[in-house]
């Protein structure tokens, strides 16, 4: 990004989502870092932090767009994600219905309550995983994270198509296997590797490329 813009993301607190709130602030972006409980690691890196938002639910939604009242956002970064694991014959219905509004539902409404801030040549990129790829589906379960995730690159092609007039671009973004605490540490890349690839699928992101799905490491995943 050449030129001082305004970045939100979701999940900010810790995790990937800290590591973008650090990257895009060392490239002097005005980082908005939105939610549920800040930590000191954000508040030391983002411009504002805007924290009790709990993006699955109305009230948590109009808090963010009350707080971003007036705001203009170059990007928006949907990066809040919930991992639970449910197995065959043991399957928790209530697991799966919260991971669909954590991981699904609630990008959706936080892109639909921001959008009206983005101007033409703004961007979405939503953080979902190569988990939510059917084709790539070779070993089962994660019910709720697969369809979950599923669900939000369906979301993400839709609304690539339908901003897409109005100069938003929108991605699916795998990060990779990252060492964070949903997955106990044990991922393969550092959340600043990940944090890295990312960032440059988005500086790749364009009207061409628009409603993509793509790994961090520049590949293009299958759906």
């Amino acid at each position: 990004m050449s030129e001082k813009q305004t970045v939100v993301i979701t999940g900010a607190n810790r995790g990937i989502g800290l590591e973008l709130a650090r990257h895009y602030a060392a490239l002097d972006c005005d980082v908005i870092g939105v939610c549920r409980e800040a930590s000191a690691e954000l508040a030391e890196i983002a411009t504002r932090v805007i924290d009790g938002v709990d993006v699955t639910t109305d009230a948590g939604i109009q808090t963010l767009t009350s707080a971003l009242e007036g705001q203009p956002i170059d990007l928006l970064i949907n990066n809040a994600g919930l991992l639970q694991d449910e197995k065959l014959g043991s399957i928790d219905f209530d697991s799966i219905r919260m991971q669909m509004e954590v991981n699904a539902y609630a990008p959706l409404r936080v892109a639909e309550a921001l959008v009206s801030h983005m101007p033409s040549g703004g961007k979405i990129a939503n953080i979902t995983s190569r988990m939510g790829s059917i084709a790539d589906n070779d070993s089962g379960g994660r019910y709720g994270y697969r369809a979950s995730k599923a669900a939000l690159n369906a979301f993400g092609k839709s609304l690539a198509m339908d901003l897409k007039q109005k100069g938003i671009a929108v991605a699916q973004l795998h990060p990779g296997y990252v060492q964070t605490r949903m997955v106990n540490f044990g991922g393969l890349i550092t959340p600043e590797e990940s944090a890295k690839g990312l960032a440059a699928r988005i500086e790749g992101l364009n009207l061409e490329n628009t409603g993509s799905f793509w790994h961090s490491n520049g590949d293009e995943l299958p759906w």
